[in-house]
Parts: C-alpha cells; structure tokens; sequence
C-alpha cells in the first residue's frame, strides 16, 4: 500500500498540471506531453482502488476531476471518447481506438471509472455516462472479443449493480467484505457510502439503496456469496 500511496502522490505533484495530466517525468521533473484518454481512465482506476483500501477521500476527490476533464475533453457526440483532447495537437484524423491492447482502451477504462465512481458517489450522471460509453463499447464482444475484455467486464460489473459495500465500525468483517468476487463490488470504510449509516455493520447496497446491516460472518457471506476455500493440508 505505501508504494501505492508513493506512486499516486507522485502522479499528483509532478504530473497533474495546471489542472491536467502530463505523461513523462524524468527525475522529477515533468516533461510537456499531454496525457491521453487511457492516462485518464488507468489512473483514475487506480485513485478509486486506492482510496477504497486507504479510506482517503483525496484519491476519490482526484478520480473525480481526472473524468471531469475527460468528459470537458475527450467526449465524442455518440458517448464515447476520443483518444486526445480537444485542445491537443491537430492531426489529420482525432484517433479514436476502442480495443484493448497489453493494457485496457481508454475507452474501456474510462468506462470503468465511471461506473466505479458512480457506486463510490451515487452519482446518476456519472453511472450514466458510463452506460452511454458501454453503448458504443459492446459491440467489439459480438465482432472482437479478444479485444474487448476490459469492456466486457465493465458490462459485467454494470449488470451486477455494482455491488456498493460500506463497512461501519467492523474491522473485523472488513477483511471479509472485501473477499466478495461480485463483479465491479466496491467496499469502503469512508466516504459518501458510509454517511449516515445508523449502526455498526456491513451494508450492501445497489444505487445506495442498502440491505440490513450484517453484523456476522455468517451474514456477510451470505449477502455478498463470498465463498472460503478450504485451507490447505500443510496449514491445517
């Protein structure tokens, strides 16, 4: 987690300039390429990730403003997203590439950020930006889907809910609630989820309407169909 923390705050103070992403950095010091789509979405991504395990608002703060400038920036009129920003260089043709490659599209990951973003907010305009980019996105299953598999999960996370999970005053299940395998599931100890949540518990929720607390490890199971392996021989 500490490098994770390293990592992010690094990105922050070297690489987020005058309110936009910048690509390289050498030594600290930043270099004057502009960050594309897939900058965006990947480190957006990794800030809601973070900001679940850490319970940190910054991260989720700074996940917000990256996809206000990708929407600001990098919208198409059909809901989905160009590869560069507006105001980046003029070429003779926007790129505009929805498959992944060794790592997700931009397209795919901003997708996803959305949605995260959404499950962690309860914000209806977010989730529904990322319904009208998996719109565009969900063809390439039908056509290429080996090159649409982070699409394809970000429309299996948006089917299932997501799951939002809000962990109150129970360290002790936390580790439990995060075992869930529900696709997109986000599980945080803080944040706009956790407000105003009357008692201890583990609440799962959909559209931040939850169901009653689980105040066991019986409970938790159950709700969120996490499932333990048995442990080894050698450890038993």
């Amino acid at each position: 987690m500490t490098a994770a923390i390293e990592a992010a705050t690094l990105l922050f103070d070297v690489h987020w300039v005058d309110g936009r992403l910048r690509r390289t950095s050498r030594h600290g010091r930043v270099g004057t390429n502009a960050g594309v789509l897939e900058d965006y979405g990947d480190v957006a991504e990794g800030l809601l990730v973070l900001h679940q395990v850490t319970g940190d608002e910054r991260w989720l703060a700074w996940a917000g403003d990256l996809l206000e400038v990708v929407r600001a920036h990098f919208a198409a009129p059909d809901g989905g997203f160009h590869d560069t920003a507006d105001d980046a260089e003029r070429l003779l043709r926007r790129p505009r590439d929805p498959a992944d490659s060794p790592t997700p599209s931009g397209q795919a990951a901003v997708a996803g950020a959305l949605l995260t973003y959404a499950a962690l907010t309860g914000s209806r305009d977010h989730r529904e930006a990322s319904d009208r980019a998996l719109e565009v996105l969900t063809p390439m299953l039908g056509l290429s889907a080996s090159f649409a598999g982070w699409a394809g999960a970000v429309a299996e996370a948006s089917l299932a809910g997501p799951a939002e999970v809000a962990v109150v005053d129970r360290p002790d299940l936390e580790r439990l609630a995060r075992l869930a395998t529900a696709p997109g599931a986000v599980v945080v100890t803080s944040g706009p989820l956790t407000r105003g949540r009357g008692s201890a518990g583990v609440y799962v929720c959909r559209d931040f309407v939850c169901e009653r607390p689980a105040t066991t490890a019986d409970a938790v199971r159950e709700q969120l169909g996490v499932t333990l392996a048995p442990a080894p021989p050698w450890n038993v």
